[in-house]
Parts: C-alpha cells; structure tokens; sequence
C-alpha cells in the first residue's frame, strides 16, 4: 500500500511539473482575456434558442394532440326556433354514428362568454336576437381526417342542412405552420452561433501562435512535438471554454425563466401546454458541455494545421 501510494504521489508530482512547465512555456492569462466572455455570450444565446425551441416543439405536440380528433358542428340558421331544432337533430346524428367518443351541444352560457368581448355584455341578455350559430363539439375515437369528416357531412346533412363541419386542426393550421418555422429559425441560430463560436476559437488560437511563435520554434529545435505544443494550447482552452460555458448556462437559464413568466402570465392554455420538461433541461445542460467539447477540438486542430506550416 505505501509502494502504491509513493508512485501515485510521484505521477501526480510528476504531472504537475509538466503541466507548470507548459504554463511557463507559453504563459496566457486564462479568464482575463475576451475569450471566456465572447463563450458565455454565445453559450447563452444558444441556451435561450434551445430553450424556445423545445418549448415550441411541446406546444406543437400537446395542441396537435388535443384537436387530432376534434371536430366543431356549426348550425348556422337566423331563426332561433330552427337553428335549436337542427342542432338537436344534428346532435342526435352525431351520437347515433360509429366512431364517436363524445359529442356535446355547447351550452347557450359559453356561447355568451364568447361573443361577450366583442360584443359586450348587454348582448348577452338577448343572444338569441343575434346571428349566433349552434356549436356542437364532437370528439372522434380516432383522428379527424377528411374521410371521417366526409362521414359525418352525410349523416348531418338530412338532419341539419345548415350545418357546417370542420375538422379543429384546420383551425390551427396557421399556428403550426408558424410553429414550425419558428422552430426552423431556431435551429439556423443555433447552427450560426456553433459556426461563430469556432471562428472565434480559430482565430484566438491563430493569435496565441503568433504571439508565442519565436518560443515554439525553439520548443522545436529542443525536441518539441506538435502534439505537445497543441496540448498547451487546448487546455488553456478548455479552461476558458468551462468558465465561459458555465456563465453562459447561468445566463441562459435566467433569461429563459424570465421569458416563461412573461409568458405564464397571458393566461393562454397553449402556452402553458409549451412548458420543459426534465428531458429539455438535460437537453439543456448538455449545451456547454458540447461547446466545451467543441472549443477544444477546434483549437487543437486549428493549432496542429498551423505548426505543421510553420516549420
């Protein structure tokens, strides 16, 4: 055990030596340049991109999921005594056809709550006075695609000839369009400030080798590898990257809490639908490892492409 310990004790000296050498060697003031803070800022946005991103991915999903089998019978008919018969009639249609899961008139109150932001609350009193369809929400066992509709169209229309079915999801076509693009807007910038990040580390690691050009020559001549040299400069590196990936996840997280209470706060189901889960802020979490993982790789490389044209 004491044999063990003294050449565990002498590695680890060891290595230490050879990593104060290297210091020496090629001294960088680490956390005191740019580096790390242009890290962080990049680390940062990518974190508040990743994060807008997952939460539209979810919004998406749990809206598409609640109007997949949703489907809204409208019976448009300015007599009151007519449009209730056909929507009873058309109500009884629905529930007598195969495939339905439920189906329900809306009640005459939530027709007044929603007519009453635009046309007050006098309105409500005499609704009937008004054009106001009869709504009939329907919720299909399956999804509302256009053969499922075109089957209730036929067992509606001789029951309800001024009936008017949609599928819900046609609604919200728009909205996930936008969605999508959205979400394809945040993957471009995500792509961009990956790409930015790399041309920052190149040209920080071109810049370091410029200034320390006369010592790695003579590093050279002592016997030096280019692997050894691109050592010194990927663990700098590495520091700086870790410094900047940490402050930037801080960042990040802090402006997506704030963003999700600006949100929180219009009340709206759809966006409270778009929540992270555990799974997103692991996604998350993993950012600066990767820009860590990448700042290295980029600097190692960019610094053995060079030593290998300069002697």
């Amino acid at each position: 055990m004491n044999l063990l310990s003294t050449i565990t004790g002498d590695r680890r000296d060891e290595w230490r030596e050879r990593a104060s050498a290297e210091r020496r060697l090629l001294p960088q003031g680490q956390l005191s340049g740019p580096m790390p803070w242009v890290i962080a800022i990049m680390i940062g946005l990518t974190v508040v991109a990743s994060a807008c991103g997952l939460a539209l991915r979810n919004t998406a999903h749990v809206a598409s999921a609640d109007v997949a089998g949703g489907v809204t019978v409208q019976i448009v008919n300015g007599a009151p005594r007519e449009r209730d018969r056909q929507a009873q009639a058309a109500l009884a249609a629905v529930q007598a056809a195969p495939g339905i899961a439920s189906a329900r008139l809306v009640p005459q109150k939530e027709l007044d709550a929603l007519v009453e932001p635009w046309l007050g609350t006098t309105a409500s009193d005499d609704v009937n006075a008004l054009p106001v369809p009869a709504l009939i929400d329907v919720r299909l066992a399956g999804t509302a695609d256009k053969a499922a509709v075109a089957m209730l169209r036929q067992r509606i229309a001789p029951a309800a000839p001024d009936a008017r079915i949609d599928a819900q999801a046609s609604w919200l076509n728009p909205v996930f369009e936008a969605i999508g693009a959205l979400q394809w807007l945040a993957g471009g910038l995500i792509a961009l400030l990956a790409f930015a990040t790399v041309a920052t580390v190149l040209l920080a690691s071109r810049n370091a080798l410029s200034n320390h050009r006369g010592t790695i020559e003579i590093v050279h001549m002592l016997g030096g590898t280019d692997a050894q040299i691109a050592r010194i400069f990927q663990r700098s590196m590495a520091v700086d990257a870790a410094a900047g990936g940490i402050g930037g996840l801080l960042l990040g997280v802090v402006t997506t809490g704030l963003l999700a209470r600006q949100f929180a706060a219009l009340g709206s189901g759809m966006m409270t639908a778009g929540g992270l889960g555990w799974t997103d802020w692991l996604v998350i979490c993993c950012i600066p490892v990767g820009g860590v993982l990448l700042a290295v790789l980029t600097a190692r490389l960019s610094v053995l492409h060079a030593l290998k044209g300069m002697l």
